[in-house]
């Protein structure tokens, strides 16, 4: 039991379900119904594999940062799993991602390599320099929307005309993404200056970097009314079981913005974990939008 505990939480799987509700929503606004049955087990594979590969070479990079910020709760440091075995880990479940994106379309086959391929590069080069990377995981949040939408496509074109609402979803998870990578460069601050990372709180502060933080996750939380209040997006708009639980979200992302802003020293470990609940419930709102709508 230990073990598989471990396994989760290198893989961080939480993020693979999550990621894998992100792809139906998309295909469910893009088409108006669910994707097949074998499209969406082959999407939910692909894009569990490649999530799971990909936060597993991230902490086998990180060891060192991660040991220097105290990380326990990454089971590399705490020595539940060996760093020959995550990368054998990776090199199993990399390769089966990009294979399984091969059989839904080229259109998924291309935003999977290239997706998969700026990850590594994030591992190997971006990690330390934190201001461009925080954007590329907050990217990784929002293209599984985008990729549900391409899954559903009939034939194998390349450039797809977007709904706005697969847009606005995506920016959202973006924006929020974003507000969630700063705040893990607060809280692993000590760390990272101890190995030359170059992050946010480096150079503009903790405080700074709280607040903007904040201002991400403020913009998500405006932009979280848009489809409700706009006919063009037909699946949300007047929508009020996306309503309900969208305002779950927002009231707990503002409980977070309320404390980046006006508390001096706050939990990072708590907040971060609260957000990313919150973002969950943001994920059901967009679900029940889709499928009621």
């Amino acid at each position: 039991m230990k073990k598989l505990k471990a396994i989760w939480e290198l893989m961080r799987l939480e993020h693979g379900v999550m990621i894998a509700i992100a792809i139906v929503v998309g295909a469910l606004i893009a088409s108006k119904s669910f994707p097949e049955l074998k499209i969406f087990i082959i999407t939910f594979f692909m894009a569990l594999f490649l999530e799971a590969s990909t936060f597993t070479l991230n902490d086998y990079y990180d060891l060192e940062i991660d040991k220097k910020n105290k990380r326990n709760d990454r089971p590399l440091v705490r020595g539940d799993i060996s760093p020959k075995s995550a990368l054998y880990i990776f090199f199993i479940l990399f390769p089966l991602g990009i294979v399984f994106s091969y059989f839904i379309n080229l259109t998924c086959f291309i935003i999977a390599l290239i997706t998969a391929i700026f990850a590594i590069i994030y591992d190997l080069y971006l990690k330390k320099l934190k201001l461009l990377g925080n954007f590329f995981i907050a990217y990784v949040m929002a293209i599984p929307f985008i990729f549900g939408g391409a899954s559903v496509l009939k034939s194998n074109i390349i450039i797809m005309d977007l709904s706005p609402a697969i847009i606005i979803v995506a920016l959202i998870a973006f924006l929020a993404g974003s507000g969630r990578e700063i705040m893990k460069d607060v809280m692993d601050f000590k760390g990272d200056i101890k190995t030359g990372v170059k992050s946010f709180p480096k150079y503009i502060g903790i405080y700074k970097s709280n607040i903007l933080s904040a201002f991400f996750y403020t913009i998500a939380v405006i932009l979280s009314f848009v489809p409700f209040s706009i006919r063009n997006f037909t699946f949300y708009y007047q929508n009020y079981y996306y309503l309900i639980f969208i305002l779950i979200t927002d009231f707990m992302l503002l409980f977070t913005i309320s404390q980046l802003i006006f508390k001096k020293r706050i939990n990072m470990k708590f907040h971060r974990n609260f957000t990313l609940l919150a973002l969950f419930v943001g994920l059901i709102a967009f679900l029940l939008g889709a499928y009621t709508g």
